[in-house]
């Protein structure tokens, strides 16, 4: 199991294009992902699970990745964070 923190710079945070682009590269990964905002854990994979954390601009989660390919997965979406999603 592999863990990093990141901050959403998104200026609208994860909403509904950011966070369908988020589950499309989560979905490449045979690993379970999920990430944790505030006191609740969100499946990476689900995009209403994504969308009901209502993350916003400038808030951190925690991605956690746990399986056979959970190293790329960490880095694959920290990496999709880091470019802003598509935006």
């Amino acid at each position: 199991m592999v863990s990093q923190k990141v901050v959403i710079k998104n200026p609208t945070g994860l909403h509904l294009r950011p966070a369908g682009i988020l589950c499309k590269e989560a979905m490449k990964f045979k690993s379970m992902i999920t990430f944790s905002f505030r006191e609740n854990t969100a499946n990476a994979k689900s995009v209403l699970s994504v969308l009901g954390a209502c993350v916003k601009c400038g808030d951190e989660i925690e991605f956690v990745c746990d399986g056979e390919d959970e190293a790329e997965a960490l880095k694959a979406l920290i990496d999709a964070i880091e470019s802003g999603l598509g935006e």
